[in-house]
């Protein structure tokens, strides 16, 4: 399999100027013959629409993530809409990760809902639950939660929460492909679980996600919200859109779903050598990941002690990429304070705040080579030196 450097979007990683350093490469996209012979069996088949590799793309993943229904979808924002859409309606306060991509909080301002950001845990980066149990009023119907860079939330803690205020949950696993709660797949817990499947993300078909639920009256709404709220052809139940994904797509899931485990376990392998490594370079702080779950590690997202520096973020990773390592930071700003949400920003969320000075995303994925991890090595090490304070 070829290894692509460079990335778009949201994910994107730095990129040198110049130089004669090979860069490490920060995530392997590229498709598999495998993958591509499974799409060419579509597009000759003739049979493009949703059709019968959607349906086993479904079964496959709702077998491994534990949900009872699975659907598939155009993209994670949609399913994001498909979950928000039947549980929870305009004017309702839903608790939100002040600390997460736009999405998990912009499709709750698109469904009429008022976001309530909640503070980030300074070391796993999910969502503060006693946090968000302050911030629990009579209006609060729900919680929208990112399992944050492929690392879960506290799920036992968010489903207390839950319980006590009779509250609704999404979790956004967007980034948590095959991550697990004490052993349980994901899609066991909450009200709704929705995944993207971007090109950059652990499973990968370019576009394309699920909505995952285990109420079958739920099931039902998604459904029908997915493609135009249509029972029988012709015949449309309720207002809904056309959020369906296609057999091509399908059939590329499928081939890479085949190959996720092994590159899940490879990426756990390599965040276990980072988390050695960074224990031993004064300046720097590994992720922790929850106690009781498993990360997928869809992004190794470490952060710099300023303190013991002399330098910001952004200069530490312009000398790494250097020595040859990109990097990428996720996020550069708190969503409070992203313009499009600034209007429900209470400024009580300090930790993300924070967080968006100092976090850095490393090269992570399943195809990363002893002599790429040598070179992370030696340029964290020679960086941090650097910049040392005192």
């Amino acid at each position: 399999m070829s290894v692509v450097p460079g990335t778009s979007g949201s994910e994107s990683g730095s990129v040198p100027a110049s130089g004669s350093i090979k860069p490490v490469p920060f995530m392997s996209t590229a498709l598999a013959e495998a993958d591509i012979e499974a799409a060419v069996g579509v597009l000759r088949s003739g049979m493009l629409r949703a059709s019968k590799k959607c349906d086993e793309f479904e079964k496959r993943w709702g077998s491994m993530t534990g949900a009872k229904h699975t659907m598939t979808c155009a993209n994670g924002t949609c399913a994001l809409q498909l979950a928000y859409e039947p549980l929870f309606a305009a004017g309702d306060e839903i608790l939100v990760p002040a600390w997460s991509y736009i999405a998990t909080a912009s499709m709750l301002v698109a469904r009429g809902c008022v976001p309530v950001f909640v503070d980030a845990l300074p070391d796993t980066y999910q969502l503060d639950v006693k946090d968000a149990a302050a911030k629990v009023t009579p209006r609060t119907k729900g919680i929208a939660v990112t399992h944050l860079y492929g690392c879960p939330v506290d799920i036992d803690g968010v489903q207390a929460l839950a319980g006590t205020h009779d509250l609704k949950v999404v979790y956004d696993a967007a980034q948590a492909h095959l991550a697990t709660w004490n052993g349980r797949g994901l899609g066991e817990f909450g009200d709704a679980v929705t995944y993207s499947l971007y090109a950059t993300k652990n499973l990968a078909t370019g576009e394309g996600g699920f909505v995952t639920v285990n109420d079958d009256a739920l099931a039902r709404k998604v459904k029908l919200l997915r493609s135009h709220g249509e029972t029988d052809k012709y015949l449309h139940e309720s207002v809904g859109y056309n959020y369906r994904m296609n057999d091509i797509t399908g059939a590329i899931g499928l081939s890479r779903l085949d190959r996720l485990p092994d590159q899940t376990a490879a990426r756990q392998r390599v965040a276990a050598r980072y988390d050695a490594m960074i224990s031993k370079i004064d300046g720097l702080k590994a992720p922790v990941t929850t106690p009781g779950a498993t990360s997928a590690f869809h992004l190794y997202t470490a952060q710099l002690n300023l303190s013991r520096l002399t330098c910001s973020r952004d200069e530490f990773c312009k000398a790494l990429m250097a020595e040859g390592v990109p990097t990428a930071t996720h996020y550069p700003r708190s969503l409070p304070n992203q313009p499009a949400l600034s209007k429900w920003n209470r400024n009580d969320c300090p930790v993300a705040d924070d967080l968006a000075t100092k976090v850095f995303s490393l090269p992570m994925h399943h195809d990363l080579t002893e002599e790429h991890l040598a070179t992370v090595e030696r340029a964290l090490r020679k960086t941090a030196a650097t910049f040392k304070k005192g």
